[in-house]
């Protein structure tokens, strides 16, 4: 059962995703997204526990190359998360990790291993010191990815708590070839 507040986060994400070249779907209901050239796909895969292990719910993003058959792991999660290709290069996914946060994650298909993972401590890390108060203040915070346009990020980020009751959103920018990141605030609050 989603809580209201996950569910209103679903709400506007789904929202937000029909204004993006690429359509967002949310994992695990949906089990496998092929990419745009059909070379990859991403299934989502429940997690066997060993009965010494925590027991839960956990899952994993697992890509698969449809040519070679080859698969690796991309990602574990516990709830929901939010999958889009961008591109035929790049997999963005918004990890709502729990009621309070989300973060935003980029892969490469093309070069294993590389991730980009921004959340509201490492975000709060990169951006001018006038959104950090509202990242810092805030025990709500979201921040999650739009899309890829060439080499650049776009990312969505609002939020709410003691700093700012009536909610925040700004939008941000990162150059992924060499990090920098613009922000702007935008009008209206985040809920």
């Amino acid at each position: 059962m989603l809580t209201r507040p996950f569910c209103s986060i679903l709400g506007v994400l789904l929202a937000a995703s029909t204004a993006c070249a690429a359509q967002f779907s949310i994992f695990p209901d949906r089990k496998d997204l092929r990419s745009p050239d059909g070379w990859f796909v991403v299934h989502s895969v429940e997690q066997v526990n060993q009965s010494t292990d925590f027991t839960g719910v956990f899952r994993s993003l697992v890509l698969e190359d449809t040519k070679t058959g080859q698969s690796r792991n991309l990602y574990d999660y516990v709830g929901r998360v939010a999958v889009a290709w961008s591109g035929d290069r790049f997999l963005i996914v918004t990890d709502y990790a729990s009621k309070k946060t989300a973060r935003a994650l980029v892969f490469r298909v093309d070069q294993p291993g590389e991730m980009v993972a921004l959340n509201k401590t490492t975000l709060g890390l990169r951006v001018p010191e006038k959104f950090r108060a509202h990242l810092e203040g805030n025990d709500h915070v979201y921040v999650e990815v739009s899309r890829i346009e060439k080499d650049t990020l776009f990312l969505n980020v609002w939020g709410y708590g003691t700093l700012d009751a009536h909610g925040f959103r700004f939008v941000c920018s990162m150059d992924l070839s060499d990090g920098t990141l613009r922000c702007e605030q935008r009008v209206g609050g985040g809920r």
